[in-house]
């Protein structure tokens, strides 16, 4: 076997176990004297992510040429470790190299993933010294590096330098005003893009689900859908995700009858989502047929399927999935505990609970979380156990949130103890001063109780910090469509219509409410075939 032959072989090679043999092989033929033969088996060992094994073969390489140094980088950043990778491209420019384009656009990626804002601005002046502002790749990385740091406006200003855009380069001015939280730039350039692809349909898909906008999410999944792009997995992954939210349960469904029709029904991720989407839609026993039909199941799946019987109340069946889970080997994390609790929490198991709580954190060294004191105060308060739950607050290792004293507060109300519901409402508004539900609630136990100079105190609090009184909100799905309307929303073009149902709701019994309603649902139909 000469060199050419090998080289040849390695090429062709189709699993990890067959790289090794033909490494071995140029190691016994003294191949790997000879760079080039190095760099190709560091390369391949890069492809299959095997990081150990790429740098023992770097770490052998007597004089490492940018090539291989920049395979290393690469190599880091594929694995998720910026730190290692930037202290490769450091070690390159030690060593005399000159870095090429490639070695540039990984150094500054690895300052955009470890927030490295004072490193990505010294490789930002080495790309005009190396005379590489033109390259549109290292542009791409600018900008993804700038809206990662926050810099979104320093992002912006290279984006507008740029002689030559292609749809990655708006696609990453599109990240990255969704990571600085700012849809309506995002939509903006979204509107502005020549060419959109699946990768920027999906970044406003989950930058709305992000931002706790499910329905508009909904609404960019339909348009995509009729602008003829194919929805990738991570699409449909937040597109699922949308649907649990405001409970879209015939959207899902469709949902899962397109993976069916795709053939991405086994994607191990995707049919986690389907069960989370039939649990909050209300499905149970839809969700307990998808988990019994998957061939894999991780500790995501267990952890979905037990969360699903614990938010519909059936502790008991959840805790015998968690039985079955331990049975079947799989190592239970932070998240399953959190649903485990709370299914003891709807079971009424206080010592179920307990035991479970103790256990997470002395035999499977898990330190509880927020979340986890979350679910044991709902426990213990449900229970009556209130001393008990204060007095587990105060013990906390981290600093309660308003989520937890909310919790308190819930309970003390149904137990009776008005004066710990008060203690716990003040908490929530030092933590949560924007949180109109509570000040209501405290001047209504103020009043109650007839002490009126704390229920003025509690408004006056409200009008000098501008804190209003959110509207409700609901949705209606109607043929795959998710509809929201806010209390006194007069935005909707059916408003008067729906208004009219509504006087008509407070006024016919049963029957004729039906003949309303239907008619309502009727109308936004027509709305739907009419202009869709």
């Amino acid at each position: 076997m000469n060199r050419a032959s090998w080289s040849s072989l390695l090429l062709k090679r189709r699993s990890l176990k067959e790289l090794k043999q033909i490494h071995a092989q140029g190691i016994v033929q003294g191949f790997l004297q000879f760079q080039p033969s190095s760099c190709r088996i560091l390369n391949a060992y890069a492809d299959f992510g095997r990081a150990r094994e790429a740098e023992m073969v770097f770490n052998q390489i007597q004089d490492p040429d940018v090539v291989s140094l920049t395979s290393l980088i690469s190599l880091y950043l594929q694995t998720d470790d910026p730190r290692k990778a930037f202290s490769v491209f450091a070690a390159t420019l030690w060593a005399g190299h000159k870095p090429d384009s490639f070695a540039i656009v990984g150094a500054i990626s690895a300052c955009g993933r470890n927030e490295n804002l004072g490193h990505g601005k010294i490789v930002h002046g080495m790309v005009y010294r190396l005379e590489l502002v033109e390259d549109v790749f290292v542009s791409n990385a600018l900008i993804d590096m700038y809206s990662r740091n926050g810099r979104i406006h320093t992002a912006e200003a290279v984006f507008s330098s740029m002689g030559v855009k292609n749809v990655v380069s708006w696609t990453s001015m599109l990240h990255g005003h969704i990571k600085c939280r700012d849809l309506e730039s995002a939509y903006s350039v979204f509107n502005e893009m020549p060419e959109r692809n699946a990768i920027s349909w999906t970044a406003m898909i989950t930058g709305y689900i992000q931002s706790e906008d499910p329905v508009r999410a909904l609404q960019f999944f339909r348009w995509m859908r009729i602008d003829g792009e194919i929805p990738t997995v991570v699409t449909l992954v937040g597109v699922l995700s949308g649907c649990a939210d405001i409970g879209a349960l015939e959207l899902g469904q469709s949902i899962h009858g397109f993976m069916c029709k795709t053939s991405t029904d086994s994607d191990l991720t995707l049919l986690n989502s389907v069960i989370d989407m039939y649990s909050k839609s209300g499905s149970v026993e839809t969700a307990e047929e998808v988990f019994k039909s998957m061939p894999q199941r991780d500790v995501y799946t267990w952890t979905t399927i037990i969360s699903c019987f614990a938010s519909h109340g059936n502790g008991s069946r959840a805790l015998e999935m968690f039985s079955e889970m331990l049975a079947a080997g799989i190592k239970p994390n932070e998240i399953t505990f959190v649903a485990v609790i709370s299914a003891c929490s709807h079971a009424g198991l206080i010592e179920e609970g307990r035991r479970w709580f103790h256990r997470m954190r002395d035999f499977y060294l898990l330190e509880p979380k927020l979340e986890h004191y979350g679910c044991m105060v709902d426990l213990l308060g449900r229970a009556g156990h209130l001393d008990e739950a204060q007095g587990l607050i105060e013990g906390m290792r981290v600093d309660p949130d308003g989520v937890i004293w909310r919790s308190l507060m819930s309970s003390s109300l149904v137990q009776g103890n008005l004066e710990l519901a008060i203690e716990s409402g003040k908490k929530i508004i030092e933590l949560e001063p924007d949180d109109d539900g509570v000040y209501v609630l405290l001047w209504n136990l103020f009043a109650s109780g007839e002490r009126w100079k704390e229920a003025q105190e509690v408004r006056k609090l409200m009008t000098s910090r501008r804190v209003k009184k959110k509207p409700g909100c609901s949705w209606i799905e109607v043929n795959g469509i998710a509809y929201e309307f806010l209390v006194e929303d007069k935005t909707h073009h059916l408003y008067e219509e729906i208004y009219s149902v509504l006087q008509g709701l407070t006024v016919f019994r049963s029957r004729t409410l039906g003949c309303w309603f239907f008619f309502f649902v009727r109308r936004i139909e027509h709305y739907h075939f009419a202009f869709a």
